[in-house]
């Protein structure tokens, strides 16, 4: 199972805010069922690397159906596959260790 940071960025906007994309975004992520996590810098994808890449490309779109006349999208794997891994028990690995 891959873990991916996606972040995708509108520009030229309107506005400096992105929370609308953001939310819009998300309202097209939740209709996959991909499990995600969503964090003030960007968000987390759980899942089928190849299932989640094509999420990507659809979610990419969805800031230019807003009217934004440029995105900027940045993804980040990790695709281990020796062993079963979540970011919540990424997460946790590195709590026990504090």
């Amino acid at each position: 199972m891959a873990i991916v940071n996606l972040t995708i960025v509108p520009l030229g906007t309107q506005t400096p805010s992105v929370s609308d994309y953001v939310a819009a975004v998300h309202r097209e992520l939740e209709k996959t069922g991909i499990k995600n996590h969503l964090t003030p810098m960007g968000t987390i994808l759980e899942g089928d690397l190849a299932e989640i890449l094509e999420v990507v490309k659809t979610l990419h779109e969805v800031p230019f159906e807003k009217g934004a006349q440029r995105v900027v999208t940045t993804i980040s794997i990790d695709d281990r596959r020796d062993k079963k891994s979540t970011a919540m028990g990424k997460v946790e690995r590195v709590k026990a260790k504090l």
